[in-house]
């Protein structure tokens, strides 16, 4: 895929736990797990807002645009 979701590199630098966004967003753990690891196939604007509200953040710091040709190499 080749959208990026750097929530993990968001979350050392925040020091905070994914119990503490998940709790603070209001999403289950299963559900930021699957978009932590790329699995998602979409987001909600609603919920890409709440985790730049909960780790203070802008969305450009959450998500990260790849070219396909980048990854093969």
């Amino acid at each position: 895929m080749a959208i990026i979701i750097n929530i993990d590199v968001m979350l050392a630098k925040r020091k905070m736990s994914v119990t503490e966004l998940s709790e603070r967003v209001g999403i289950t753990m299963a559900n930021l797990s699957i978009l932590k690891n790329g699995k998602a196939k979409a987001v909600r604007l609603t919920t890409l807002e709440a985790i730049c509200k909960a780790l203070d953040c802008q969305p450009g710091d959450v998500l990260e645009y790849k070219r396909e040709e980048d990854h093969r190499l």
